[in-house]
């Protein structure tokens, strides 16, 4: 025999025994049937809640991701309409800030024609005025001037025919044309 199998055969651990192997195996099918029914079972029931929590977690977190593009899309939406009715509404107050422009511009136009017309009419007025004063005034003068030169008083047909022959003489349309 050599050393090595010297020192094989002196070792008990290595020596094939039957009654140890039996009993080893025993011991461990005990072990493995104990720790199948009261470590394995509790383990394996918490690994799977774990991974059941894992699972609905995820689920959650899905759900949660698809309502967040959803709730996105809806405010993308939102403020697209939002954009449309500022538009809109800056586009109606350009409308109705026109309107009331042309409005004010329509009705100075209208105030200034009045005005310009009444105006006018005073103008007219006055002018018929003057002309029917002047007129009072030749008259007046032209009895004067006949007194004067004759040296005797009209009766009432002699100046009045005297008034409307230098009345008839005068050319008042000048002074018409000129108060216009």
């Amino acid at each position: 025999m050599s050393l090595s199998d010297a020192v094989l055969a002196s070792n008990a651990l290595i020596k094939v025994t039957p009654g140890l192997m039996i009993w080893t195996i025993v011991a461990f099918l005990i072990t493995l049937f104990v720790l199948r029914r009261y470590a394995f079972g509790p383990i394996q029931k918490t690994i799977d809640e774990r991974r059941q929590r894992i699972e609905q977690s995820i689920a959650e977190a899905e759900a949660a991701r698809n309502e967040a593009r959803q709730l996105l899309e809806e405010h993308r939406s939102l403020i697209g309409q939002a954009r449309g009715q500022a538009e809109d509404i800056l586009s109606e107050a350009r409308k109705v800030a026109d309107a009331q422009r042309e409005r004010v511009r329509e009705e100075t136009e209208a105030d200034r024609q009045r005005r310009m017309e009444e105006t006018r009419r005073q103008i007219e007025a006055e002018t018929h005025r003057a002309l029917e004063a002047i007129r009072s005034e030749v008259a007046e003068l032209t009895l004067a001037a006949a007194t004067k030169v004759t040296g005797k008083a009209l009766d009432d047909a002699d100046h009045r025919r005297l008034i409307d022959d230098a009345i008839r003489e005068l050319d008042f349309s000048q002074f018409e044309r000129e108060g216009a």
